[in-house]
């Protein structure tokens, strides 16, 4: 190899797209170790844990980005089947989190269990992720608690529902605030970097100079 190849990124993001709301359910691992973490796991445990193991994956704990119920659907499930911890939101999505089995019955979904996570996050802790250390980031907007994880040497970020390639976050569901979600995207994602390459909580994933530039909300 070449000085001037690029090296291989040391993890790998298998996304999972599961469940009718289409959520990106993501696993994410080291190359070498192959333990790594499950983020969002919104339903479908069973194709969840079909991946992992095509994939060989040893999962360490389950990470939430925010309460609502495509993200938070299969969590008790999978972690009683992994036998492994809940880790996140913000303690702010409590409100949200308990009434999942209720969301459940209103948008006529079966198997949908509470969860109860093991340990809540709060704005500057740090996260290890397939062995690497990813920065928590408050920012509410879509959901009260709702949570962003980014790599600042990869220069990648999980971001669940605050940012998406061409738009942002739905602010009508309860805890929802349009201002709010807007000052969370100009005030912690941009500022990270145009050559920050985020991982949405629905659809492709993009970068934040390509939103900075083109995503009409952003304007």
């Amino acid at each position: 190899m070449s000085d001037t190849a690029a090296a291989e990124p040391p993890i790998q993001v298998v996304v999972i797209p599961v469940t009718a709301f289409q959520q990106n359910c993501s696993l994410v691992f080291d190359l070498d170790s192959k333990v790594g973490a499950v983020i969002d796991p919104g339903g479908d445990v069973e194709r969840i844990l079909q991946v992992i193991a095509e994939n060989g994956v040893s999962v360490e704990k389950i990470v939430l980005t925010h309460g609502h119920i495509d993200h938070i659907g299969g969590a008790t499930d999978l972690a009683e089947r992994l036998g492994v911890p809940v880790v996140g939101p913000h303690r702010a999505d409590q409100m949200l989190i308990d009434q999942v089995e209720a969301q459940a019955r209103q948008f006529g979904v079966e198997g949908v269990r509470a969860v109860t996570p093991d340990q809540w996050l709060d704005e500057g802790d740090d996260l290890s992720i397939a062995g690497r250390a990813f920065q928590v980031l408050h920012c509410p907007g879509h959901a009260p608690g709702h949570l962003v994880y980014f790599d600042p040497e990869l220069k990648f970020a999980l971001s669940g529902d605050v940012l998406f390639a061409g738009s942002v976050g739905r602010t009508d569901l309860p805890g929802g605030d349009h201002d709010t979600l807007i000052r969370s995207i100009r005030e912690k994602l941009l500022p990270l970097g145009d050559d920050v390459t985020f991982l949405p909580g629905h659809g492709p994933a993009s970068s934040l100079g390509h939103e900075r530039k083109t995503n009409p909300f952003l304007r």
